[in-house]
């Protein structure tokens, strides 16, 4: 009684096709593909940042560490 056969869920699917018509579902599920992308983009940009990030620390070091110049009239 509690476990769905295969009849019933293309009845279901049926009725979903029926109530939201392919166009729609179709939108939907291009949607819910770019969501997926944009995320997974979002998650790669994050590991990216912190590597720009530590890349000019060692360069300001360097810049700090020299003596700085005067100019010469």
């Amino acid at each position: 009684m509690g476990s769905f056969s295969l009849w019933h869920w293309l009845i279901v699917l049926l009725i979903v096709v029926l109530v939201f018509g392919t166009k729609r579902l179709r939108n939907m599920g291009g949607d819910l593909g770019s969501a997926m992308r944009d995320f997974k983009k979002g998650l790669q940009g994050d590991e990216e940042a912190p590597k720009l990030k530590a890349d000019p620390a060692p360069d300001a070091e360097k810049a700090a560490s020299e003596p700085k110049r005067e100019k010469a009239e």
